[in-house]
């Protein structure tokens, strides 16, 4: 479980979190809905230890992760997952090299043992036979699910999702989406989806909280966002639509 208390943020004087909280139970899909530019994609990255927060905590499966030492935080992300907004692979690595970077950086394997795991990663995102393939050479889509093979290539109990369907066209965005609650309902982990594609958040959420100029203003249900009437909430929600 992951519990975020009470976190503040601010860049160069501007204010991005203002005291922000919420829990992720395991085993559920959380989407962070909000606008892009909202400070969604630092707050995965605060879990993680990538950024650190000014005041507040965060606690995952009970270690405070703000006040983690380099050493421990590298032992944390190995319980993480990360699908990067863009994917993030890097063009002159094949699908299979790309994929199996987790392996290689956090500890030794043998190679027959990190060709089975990359295998079985990309098998399991609806990807057989891609692996001596070039980046270049897929479209936007197979480039999320090579990117999300790759963060669950570890098999890690987290998995993170910045901005998923960001970019794809509709066929493509449900079919990640799909794939997104198979991986709950197959394997079990506990996700974070931070978002503001409003109808992929229904699809793939098991609770919801809805950030607004640094601040959440709302925690749920699908049922109870659609139905809130919290004058902030409906503004967000009608537009978006």
């Amino acid at each position: 479980m992951i519990n975020i208390e009470n976190i503040w943020k601010q860049f160069n004087g501007d204010q991005v979190h203002c005291g922000i909280s919420v829990d992720i139970p395991d085993r559920e899909t959380v989407v962070i809905l909000g606008k892009s530019g909202g400070g969604k994609s630092v707050l995965l990255k605060m879990i993680v230890g990538l950024i650190r927060p000014d005041r507040g905590t965060i606690v995952v499966d009970g270690d405070e992760v703000t006040s983690m030492s380099y050493r421990e935080l590298r032992m944390l992300r190995l319980k993480f997952g990360f699908l990067f907004q863009g994917a993030a692979l890097l063009d002159s690595l094949t699908v299979g090299e790309n994929v199996a970077l987790p392996l290689r950086y956090h500890r030794r394997r043998k190679v027959t043992d990190i060709r089975g795991r990359v295998h079985q990663a990309l098998e399991t995102v609806g990807l057989d036979g891609v692996e001596e393939m070039m980046p270049s050479s897929l479209s936007g889509g197979m480039r999320k699910r090579v990117g999300l093979a790759r963060a669950i290539v570890y098999q890690p109990p987290y998995v993170l999702y910045d901005e998923p369907t960001t970019g794809l066209d509709l066929e493509t965005a449900d079919g990640i989406n799909l794939l997104i609650n198979d991986l709950r309902n197959k394997l079990g982990v506990t996700s974070i989806v931070v978002t503001h594609d409003i109808r992929s958040a229904f699809v793939v959420g098991d609770r919801f909280a809805i950030l607004n100029e640094g601040k959440i203003i709302m925690t749920g249900t699908a049922e109870e966002i659609r139905n809130s009437q919290n004058e902030e909430v409906r503004k967000y929600i009608d537009s978006s639509l």
